[in-house]
């Protein structure tokens, strides 16, 4: 279960980052996560609430965004989006293509830090 590793880099990168934000803790972090990720979801919101536990991120909910395969068909000369992973292939021409422009995606897009008293703050890492 790989995704124990990851959610425990993702908490110690928000955690850091709360930190030189002069933050007290994490209340929401949004991932973007592409279908070429190999993430399992619900493997990764376990592992998070397990290594988030006694972190300023105890309390954080975790959003997940789903980033679709998008590949660059040369004969269309434009990106398309898959419509499945089985076949690397414009959905319009069908010309097959390895030309991956998004869907590996395994990344923080925004954290809320609560600093005190005052409203969450928006970062980006």
């Amino acid at each position: 279960m790989h995704e124990l590793s990851i959610a425990a880099s993702i908490v110690e990168q928000a955690t850091e980052l709360c930190r030189r934000q002069g933050g007290i803790r994490v209340t929401a972090i949004r991932l973007r996560i592409g279908r070429l990720a190999c993430i399992h979801q619900s493997a990764l919101r376990f592992g998070f609430d397990l290594v988030a536990a006694d972190t300023p991120l105890a309390t954080a909910t975790l959003e997940i965004v789903e980033v679709p395969v998008r590949v660059w068909c040369a004969a269309c000369d434009r990106e398309v989006e898959l419509r499945g992973l089985q076949r690397f292939a414009c959905p319009a021409c069908g010309l097959p293509t390895g030309e991956i422009r998004a869907g590996r995606e395994l990344e923080i897009e925004s954290l809320a830090i609560a600093s005190g008293e005052q409203a969450p703050q928006q970062a980006a890492p």
